[in-house]
């Protein structure tokens, strides 16, 4: 099936791109949520007045976003996460968490879905991240991700702890 995007979808194509795609990907997911249009020997035609309006506005979003970009490129982001044993980190640094930070530097917001991470963070280092600001805009900043240890007693470790919390009568009634 052939469809018309009318918006940019990640690793299918930008604005006015005719593409190819199963009928199934088109008709339940890509036309329901606005992203494409079925290609009709109409909609063809308007093709390139749709790739004229995306290049005017992404012109446009250059321009405004350039101040950003250089600003972002080769920011130095530094976020403290719990880790356990050999710098392994409860849970990952997420997009989110990066955006956050930036804002917080920055004052600009950042959508998290344009924070671009090559890899998944679960150790403590040094990560290069790009932010997409528009298709030609892509600033780099080094992510620094620093491990804040959590002590544990060695009296929660045994259980010890535990069994003294339970109470004579909640052992009783159950």
């Amino acid at each position: 099936m052939k469809v018309i995007l009318i918006q940019e979808v990640p690793g299918l194509g930008n604005v006015g791109d005719v593409k190819e795609v199963s009928g199934g990907y088109g008709r339940n997911y890509l036309i329901p949520r606005g992203y494409a249009q079925f290609a009709t020997p109409t909609t063809l035609r308007k093709v390139d007045a749709l790739k004229a309006k995306e290049e005017k506005h992404q012109q446009a979003l250059n321009i405004e976003m350039a101040d950003f970009a250089k600003k972002l490129d080769g920011l130095e982001v530094v976020i403290k996460a719990k880790v356990g044993g050999q710098d392994r980190l409860y849970g990952s640094v997420t997009g989110a968490d990066i955006a956050d930070c930036i804002k917080q530097m920055t004052g600009q917001e950042v959508d998290k879905r344009k924070v671009l991470l090559s890899e998944t963070i679960h150790k403590v280092g040094e990560y290069g991240v790009s932010v997409k600001l528009s298709r030609d805009l892509a600033p780099r900043l080094k992510v620094m991700v620093v491990g804040e240890r959590t002590e544990v007693k060695a009296e929660e470790k045994t259980g010890d702890n535990i069994a003294a919390e339970i109470k004579p009568e909640e052992t009783a009634s159950n």
